[in-house]
């Protein structure tokens, strides 16, 4: 039940860190991929690791903020595989900022990047979905979505909105066979939160705060939505999967 053979598996923000990660372990697990990000450099090399392991890798550089790149990459993967199984929504930026040195362009890019990104890939992919009444959508989400953090507001109203859109998505689509569940990391060791990780300061407060004393490695979110991608999850919809080395626990 945990094996994803014959299954096409789309991955966005798949061109380095978490979003790799969770690429490589779908195409272990037996599934051919559609990957998607705005690197295209980035991309190819992570298909290279996806064609290593002897599975089909169809990179696409789109920007899931823009809608028309967005139906075109569904378009594209439809055209090119005829189907999809497992839509990863795992594109994502966060900006540490106070908020009263917020612009409104910050604001929008993470928002848009985020949670609007989520929706429009939901639409362009669920569409196919509801057609094969099947499928699997899993969304980043994050423990910043259920508890704030100074100086990182936008992040923090961005990752609470993809929860709620797990939530109410998954009541909408339950009757068309269609799981919708969300993964909440917490601090994993990647670009996005090297900059923080790289300072002693904040790296001692981080590592405080989290009762295992590590930060996660992207590799150990790969079982994960594999788990969440396959048969044996067929029963599981509208949760939201903590993975955070207990740090929300407290």
């Amino acid at each position: 039940m945990l094996r994803l053979d014959g299954k096409v598996a789309v991955v966005t923000g798949a061109g380095r860190g978490l979003g790799r990660a969770m690429a490589l372990a779908l195409a272990e697990a037996g599934a051919d991929l559609a990957l998607a990000a705005r690197t295209a450099t980035d991309l190819a090399q992570t298909a290279r690791l996806v064609e290593s392991r002897g599975r089909r890798a169809l990179a696409i550089p789109t920007d899931v903020v823009d809608e028309t790149q967005v139906e075109e990459l569904a378009t594209a993967v439809h055209e090119s595989f005829g189907r999809v199984d497992v839509l990863v929504n795992n594109a994502g930026v966060a900006l540490v900022k106070p908020l009263l040195d917020l612009e409104l362009a910050d604001w929008r890019r993470i928002v848009d990047t985020n949670l609007t990104g989520t929706f429009l890939c939901c639409r362009a992919f669920g569409a196919q979905m509801i057609a094969r009444r099947a499928g699997r959508v899993i969304n980043l989400a994050s423990i910043a979505g259920f508890g704030g953090e100074a100086n990182l507001t936008a992040y923090c109203a961005s990752k609470g909105g993809v929860v709620q859109l797990t939530r109410a998505l998954a009541l909408e689509w339950a009757r068309h066979g269609i799981t919708v569940n969300a993964i909440a990391p917490g601090y994993f060791d990647t670009a996005l939160s090297r900059p923080g990780l790289d300072r002693p300061e904040i790296a001692e407060r981080i590592l405080k705060s989290i009762p295992l004393r590590r930060v996660g490695q992207p590799e150990e979110l790969g079982p994960l939505v594999a788990y969440l991608a396959s048969d044996a999850s067929a029963f599981m919809t509208g949760e939201v999967v903590v993975i955070d080395g207990g740090q929300h626990a407290r």
